[in-house]
């Protein structure tokens, strides 16, 4: 992955209009940009957008061997992919530290926090199960990807329904979608990460774009000294339960501002959840 490089120039001028409560695309600061998800013709299929930063989300499923520590249960496997599509800096075909990172997260989201109830994809114990596999493809890069990107994660494991499963003995005869209805994935509760980058110790803004991701985690020097700031990703489901918390920079030493963050991402997942779930109803009444 090639470095992006920011001037000194730019990076003062975004510390010191964040510091007079402006940001460069005039929102507030813990104002979000315009949410959008769209469906694909495919059960699992979706398309997020938040902003300008764009992500693709496909579940797919197949019937697999389970794991001997856990027999009756399913499995969930998340698979990021950042191509040169989403910004010229990144490579075909190389795993970067944000691909591995931004998989870590997700991960700790949605596997650690136990949303999906595994033990509803097992066929036959200890030999059948059912492997869902979520492929996350970023087409646009413009900034907080994490929040994007479980966002899609979400609506896409939500929407998909896997094909209905039947036994006559010894065999087990998968049906298609014309034979019998698929079923749901079942979820516990519905987990959202939230981006917030901090600027001068203190100052919290939700969203971040690009530029300001980029920022806020390269200190500067000024006439003050040395500006801390920083990136703290929090999960969060709809019962304000706390799934993941991802401190960088100033928010390690900062309770405080890890405690405001905490209760912003709480409203925030709320209203997420609830356009989550009202798209899926609507692209169900079309379908």
């Amino acid at each position: 992955m090639k470095e992006v490089f920011l001037s000194n120039c730019e990076k003062s001028f975004i510390q010191k209009i964040i510091s007079e409560g402006h940001r460069l695309d005039g929102r507030n600061y813990n104002e979000s940009r315009k949410l959008n998800i769209t469906f694909g013709s495919q059960y699992g299929s979706c398309i997020v957008s938040l902003g300008e930063t764009k992500i693709l989300s496909q579940v797919s499923c197949e019937v697999v061997q389970p794991k001997q520590i856990r027999p009756n249960e399913g499995i969930l496997y998340i698979n990021v992919e950042i191509s040169p599509m989403a910004a010229p800096q990144f490579e075909a075909n190389r795993q970067t530290d944000l691909t591995v990172y931004l998989n870590r997260l997700l991960e700790k989201c949605y596997k650690d926090s136990k949303c999906i109830d595994l033990e509803s994809l097992c066929i036959v114990v200890e030999e059948k199960v059912w492997s869902l596999r979520v492929d996350i493809k970023v087409l646009n890069h413009d900034g907080n990807l994490i929040e994007c990107a479980s966002i899609a994660t979400l609506a896409s494991l939500a929407h998909f329904k896997r094909p209905d499963v039947t036994r006559s003995g010894e065999k087990v005869i998968i049906h298609t979608l014309t034979e019998k209805d698929p079923i749901p994935t079942v979820l516990y509760h519905y987990p959202v990460c939230s981006t917030f980058a901090i600027f001068n110790n203190n100052i919290l803004i939700s969203d971040p774009s690009f530029i300001e991701e980029s920022v806020c985690t390269s200190s500067i020097s000024s006439e003050e000294g040395n500006i801390s700031g920083g990136l703290l990703v929090v999960g969060m489901n709809q019962y304000k339960e706390l799934c993941l918390l991802n401190l960088t920079g100033a928010a390690i030493y900062n309770s405080s501002i890890v405690h405001r963050a905490i209760l912003s991402a709480a409203d925030k997942c709320k209203s997420i959840v609830d356009l989550v779930k009202k798209t899926i109803i609507s692209d169900d009444n079309l379908r």
